[in-house]
């Protein structure tokens, strides 16, 4: 099996992916007949390459079956290693073709094993995270890629490149607007000069800007499979512009409004306006008879909660930092009973306990 799996690597590396998926395909086979613990991390690896020979040959449905019942024995022999690694591939398998019911049906049902190492569980958390973006539980979505980008190691440049796009698109989606420096790191700056432009787009609550680098990188976002997120901030870059607007302007018509926001007809900056201002998002009172928008006096921001939720999300996000880093310490197996003794040094030390105190009450019997 270690023979076949070094061909693999050397069928892989020159891009001969079909001849790769036929060996892969019966080292797989090969590797089940056999229930031996040694066989696990190289079985781990073959299926890893298995499922990329797959993806580059476009069969990756081919081999989903087989997966999840790869699963099932692993989880059965309690093999971790090969459950993470099955798992991880089976949740990529399901989000290559938007299965995403599916994968969190998956995920829901399925727990990753304790001794997981912590490369398999970025992997894992990034899943997690494109999964709980789709679902629109972009709190929970931030989170996961969050860990997972703390977790990639730096040498990793094209999964920090993914899960940067991915955290990015969530945070916007949140209201919040990404540093400039995440965009300047080392290796990174080309591949994120879409997600720059939309940044920008949105901080500015320019429409028009917006739209055009859209246009302009749409395979690009179509390629990340992000275009759905994209198309979602629309609302946020209106909003974003109605918040300058309301900060600009103490008194301003509707027309003007949806002049300056690129939209086309008054009614439309109506409803946009009157949906803002009853999320919360800008403090002003829409006028229906002059078609005007007043903007309220802004209330100072330390008077409301607000200040009190970001110190209890900065405080949770320590907590959930030290949790995980308490989970991640690996030990070795039984490290606890080392300074334990066994059970016939117990014996042998409770038998010289008991010749010594029959010798010490000997001998205060002869003193007296």
């Amino acid at each position: 099996v270690y023979c076949c799996f070094v061909v693999i690597l050397h069928l892989v590396d020159g891009r001969r992916f079909q001849d790769a998926k036929d060996l892969c395909q019966a080292v797989v086979n090969r590797i089940g007949l056999f229930n031996r613990r040694s066989l696990d991390l190289v079985a781990a690896k073959v299926y890893y390459y298995w499922s990329w020979a797959n993806e580059c040959c476009g069969t990756m449905d081919s081999i989903r079956s087989p997966l999840l019942h790869l699963l099932r024995t692993a989880t059965l022999r309690h093999d971790a290693t090969g459950q993470e690694v099955v798992l991880n591939l089976l949740l990529r398998n399901y989000l290559h073709y938007n299965l995403y019911d599916q994968a969190e049906k998956l995920r829901s049902k399925t727990e990753m094993p304790e001794s997981r190492s912590n490369q398999q569980y970025g992997r894992y958390l990034y899943y997690l995270g494109r999964i709980r973006a789709i679902q629109l539980e972009y709190t929970s979505a931030k989170d996961a890629l969050m860990q997972a980008e703390r977790k990639a190691p730096q040498f990793a440049v094209g999964f920090r490149i993914e899960v940067c796009k991915w955290t990015t698109l969530v945070r916007l989606l949140l209201g919040e607007i990404p540093e400039r420096a995440i965009f300047c790191q080392k290796g990174l700056v080309q591949a994120l000069m879409p997600y720059f432009e939309i940044t920008q787009a949105v901080r500015l609550g320019d429409l028009a800007l917006f739209h055009a680098a859209v246009e302009k990188y749409q395979k690009s976002f179509e390629k990340d499979k992000t275009l759905n997120l994209i198309n979602r901030l629309r609302r946020n870059v209106i909003r974003t512009g109605l918040r300058r607007i309301n900060l600009s302007y103490s008194r301003i018509s509707l027309a003007d409004v949806a002049t300056k926001l690129c939209l086309g007809l008054t009614d439309d900056a109506a409803c946009l306006v009157a949906k803002a201002i009853r999320d919360g998002g800008i403090e002003a009172t829409l006028d229906y008879d002059t078609q005007c928008m007043q903007s309220k006096e802004i209330q100072d921001v330390y008077s409301t909660q607000e200040p009190q939720g970001a110190f209890h999300s900065r405080i949770s996000f320590c907590l959930d930092t030290y949790n995980e880093a308490v989970r991640a310490m690996r030990y070795t197996p039984d490290a606890h009973k080392k300074g334990l003794e066994s059970a016939e040094d117990r014996k042998e030390r409770l038998q010289q306990e008991q010749e010594l105190a029959k010798h010490i009450a000997e001998e205060d019997e002869e003193d007296f």
